[in-house]
Parts: structure tokens; C-alpha cells; sequence
């Protein structure tokens, strides 16, 4: 009884931190990988990457440390052969054009070899489990990139997985390498080491919008960070991601027009309103179209600031501004692939 007690009153005094580490670790099934000790250079390691949550900020640098220099080695046009012999897995259960594309990309730049598998080629059209399925595609890969409809899928799937797992969406939850490329991309833009100080405004779905949820939680991680969250009452960024913004010290103001925060926006982030979210279609009808950037609008923002937007474009940026060079939705996408090639290599604990 006495060793039963001291086991329960060291688990109650584990940080939320260490919590957080241990979920995101590997099943330790020494068969089917190999065994790494802690690296401080690489907090990755054979880590599921699952959460925003899990990146504090020394964590989320190590990370855009390592992307710089993939950035820099693509831009090289050499062929690069540090995951030669391994393969990934892109195992899509939700439709996927950039993110799918980009983690296959990455992983063949990194010389490794991608398998592709959705709800209509795998074995779930037969009734296999989530679990048995994730369970049979370690046994074949070395590193698997899962997207699900449901809201903390991948999470549940990944503690089936004795490979690491990475979060490619899971519903209208968390997109957290989304999130992490889009910090890539804002350093890139801005030409900065953090984004300390920096004012950004999200505007659109920011109810189911999983991308500006992750990025919002990694914000936290920064200093002196202002967010303005523009959108109608019922697609206003969820009071948990505000709650968690305002206890990391993130100065949040609450939206309905952007009028008056364009002149001062460091990033001017858009995202569509996602149909596939509403129970019904009128309540669609009813939102779609509300912001729609315009040349116009962008002739009162900063010199030196840029326009985002996770992709998917339906009409809220229109097609004019895609000539003014402050827009970098495209360039977006490329910081993406060297984001990804960062975090694929750092999972499976290649030195770059």
C-alpha cells in the first residue's frame, strides 16, 4: 500500500510538461525501432509530433533552426540522401491537396521513399480499427503522417503506433506542422529571429479553422505578441484558445472588421469559411463572403508586412492582390516543404 501511495503522489507532482512529453513518445517496442537517448539539440527525436502544446519556445526555434538550413540546402538544387532506406507513410482520411503533397515532397527531397494510403484504399472500408491499422503501417514505415475528420483521431491513433506519428489535421482541432511552417514563413517575410512584438490578425473561420488554433497556442511561446481575431460571433476563435492566449500574456482583441487594425498588422493571416464544418448549409450561406481582400484595402497596410493564408482560397483574397508582393500565400506553400523536411528528419533523429 505504501509503494501504491508514493507511485500516485509522484505522478500528481509531474509537470504539464513532462505530461505532455510522455504522450507524445513512441511505444517502446524495441523490435521495431531503434532506441535514442534525450538529445537537447533535438527534442524531436522519435517524438509523435501531435500538439502545439508541445512546443515551448526554446523548442519551436530548435525546429525553424533546422528548417532555415533545409531551406537552404533546397535552394541548392542538390539531391540530399539523409532519409535514404526510410519511408513514409501518408495516411489521409480526409481530403488533402497541399499538406499530403508537401509531406510526400519532403519526404522524397530528403531522399526517402512515401506510401500513400486513404479511407477508400485501406482496409478501414472493411472494418478494420484505427488502431489495427496504425499497428500494421509501423511495420512497414518509419515514420507515418496521419490526417482525420475527427477531432483528436490522430491523437488516440498515435498511441497505437510503434512508429512517430505527425499530425497532418484532425478535424476542427489542432494542424500543429501548419502552424509551425506559418511561424517559418513569418520569419522569412519579416526577415526576424521571433516574433516578439509582432502584431498579427486572423481573419475569417476562426471557429473550426484548426490552423489558426495551433498557431494562436504556439504565439504563446513569444513576447509582447498582439491578436486580433476578426470574425462574426459565431465563428470567433473558441474562449478556450483565447483563455490560454491571455494566461500566456498573447494581448488579444476581439473583432468583427479589420478596418482599423490593417494599418498596424505585422501579418494579415485569411482563411476560408469552411462548408464542410456546418451542420447545415444555410448556416454556410449565411457567413460565406463576409471578408473578401481586396488591392484597395492593401493600400493601408504596412510596407513591410505580409499576407497569409493556409489554402485553400475560395474568394476571401481577390485575385488582384495576388500581384502585390506582400502577398505570400504561395511562398506560404514552399516554406511548408522545408518546415516538413525539418521535422520529418528531426522525428527520426537524422543530423542535418
Amino acid at each position: 500500500m505504501w509503494s501504491i501511495t508514493r507511485h500516485v503522489c509522484r505522478a500528481q507532482k509531474r509537470t504539464l510538461a513532462t505530461e505532455i512529453t510522455r504522450a507524445m513518445s513512441v511505444q517502446d517496442d524495441p523490435r521495431f525501432r531503434p532506441m535514442f537517448d534525450e538529445n537537447p539539440d533535438n527534442p524531436l527525436v522519435h517524438k509523435h509530433v501531435l500538439t502545439a502544446q508541445q512546443f515551448d519556445r526554446s523548442g519551436i526555434l530548435k525546429v525553424m533552426k533546422v528548417a532555415k538550413e533545409m531551406h537552404r540546402l533546397r535552394q541548392t538544387g542538390k539531391p540530399l540522401k539523409y532519409a535514404e532506406g526510410k519511408i513514409l507513410a501518408n495516411l489521409f482520411y480526409e481530403p488533402s491537396t497541399r499538406t499530403a503533397s508537401s509531406f510526400a515532397s519532403a519526404m522524397m527531397k530528403l531522399g526517402g521513399q512515401v506510401i500513400s494510403l486513404d479511407e477508400m484504399t485501406s482496409s478501414s472500408k472493411k472494418g478494420e480499427t484505427m488502431a489495427d491499422t496504425l499497428r500494421t503501417i509501423s511495420q512497414y514505415t518509419d515514420v507515418i503522417a496521419m490526417r482525420h475528420p475527427v477531432e483528436g483521431s490522430v491523437g488516440s491513433a498515435a498511441q497505437y503506433a510503434t512508429r512517430p506519428v505527425i499530425n497532418a489535421g484532425d478535424g476542427g482541432g489542432e494542424h500543429p506542422t501548419q502552424a509551425l511552417l506559418d511561424i517559418f514563413c513569418i520569419m522569412q517575410e519579416l526577415h526576424v529571429d521571433t516574433l516578439d512584438g509582432l502584431t498579427l490578425t486572423l481573419v475569417g473561420d476562426l471557429k473550426h479553422g484548426r490552423t489558426v488554433h495551433s498557431l494562436a497556442q504556439l504565439l504563446g511561446g513569444f513576447n509582447g505578441v498582439t491578436l486580433n481575431c476578426v470574425a462574426p460571433s459565431i465563428l470567433q476563435m473558441p474562449d478556450s484558445v483565447i483563455k490560454q492566449l491571455q494566461t500566456s500574456n498573447v494581448k488579444v482583441n476581439i473583432l468583427e472588421s479589420y478596418t482599423e487594425v490593417m494599418p498596424q498588422s505585422d501579418i494579415f493571416y485569411m482563411t476560408r469559411v469552411q462548408k464542410e464544418r456546418f451542420a447545415t448549409d444555410a448556416e454556410y450561406e449565411a457567413c460565406k463572403g463576409l471578408y473578401v481582400l481586396t488591392p484597395g484595402q492593401m493600400t493601408s497596410a504596412k510596407d513591410h508586412m505580409a499576407v497569409m493564408h493556409p489554402l485553400p482560397r475560395i474568394d476571401e483574397i481577390d485575385v488582384g492582390v495576388d500581384k502585390d508582393p506582400r502577398a505570400a500565400y504561395f511562398r506560404q506553400v514552399g516554406c511548408g516543404l522545408s518546415l516538413r523536411m525539418a521535422l520529418i528528419s528531426m522525428v527520426l533523429g537524422i543530423p542535418v
